[in-house]
């Protein structure tokens, strides 16, 4: 089987898994068919890249599924206009289908080899609205301005409050936050005046954040 056909067979799974869920918004769907997923991971991994499952890659990391991807976009809702931030860039392709929705988006990752992979994959999709930084992502990032919409991919001891400030006024966070039994919870969070509103989602694979930027990967 050629890697187009593999693709294509590939999506049309997820296309009926999401479609089963009753996740069938035209746009969401249109971003990621126009994002091929298999350029996220090496060759050994490429025949993994539409499982409903964790894929390996780089520096130790793992990516979710294209399946959690599409769940977090919907639940953040992203719109055109809207500037979002990515905590935990990883392959980039959650950044990456954002990017086919929102104005811009700015992604942030501890370690430097997976900034640089996602970049140079933005560039091959021709996705001029999106960067990778190198960043502590506990820490948001400072001097974007604010964001509409903030989507975190690791997890956080607690609420994550020291992001209100980095939120435009009703704007929303989907922050996973480790529960009691050791698993994350993704809750979204409402930016209400000086304060988030809770809504409690499902539960998520993610491992807790890790403070600081990676010295070596």
């Amino acid at each position: 089987m050629n890697a187009r056909l593999a693709e294509k067979e590939g999506f049309a799974g997820l296309f009926l898994r999401l479609r089963a869920e009753g996740l069938a918004d035209k746009a969401l769907l249109t971003a990621l068919e126009q994002t091929p997923r298999t350029l996220f991971f090496s060759a050994a991994y490429s025949d993994a890249a539409y499982q409903d499952r964790l894929v390996p890659i780089d520096c130790g990391s793992f990516a979710e599924s294209a399946d959690l991807v599409a769940r977090l976009i919907m639940a953040a809702a992203i719109e055109a206009g809207h500037r979002v931030l990515d905590l935990g860039t990883g392959s980039g392709f959650l950044a990456a289908v954002a990017a086919r929705l929102a104005e811009r988006v700015v992604t942030v990752d501890r370690y430097k080899t997976l900034v640089q992979l996602a970049q140079q994959r933005f560039g091959h999709l021709g996705l001029g609205n999106v960067v990778s930084r190198q960043a502590d992502g506990l820490k948001g990032m400072n001097g974007e301005g604010s964001f509409d919409r903030i989507i975190a991919t690791c997890a956080f001891d607690g609420m994550p409050r020291q992001f209100v400030d980095q939120l435009a006024s009703g704007g929303v966070m989907l922050a996973p936050i480790l529960q009691e039994n050791g698993r994350a919870q993704m809750v979204r969070l409402t930016k209400i005046g000086s304060r988030f509103e809770r809504e409690d989602l499902f539960a998520v694979p993610y491992r807790a954040f890790i403070p600081g930027v990676a010295a070596a990967l």
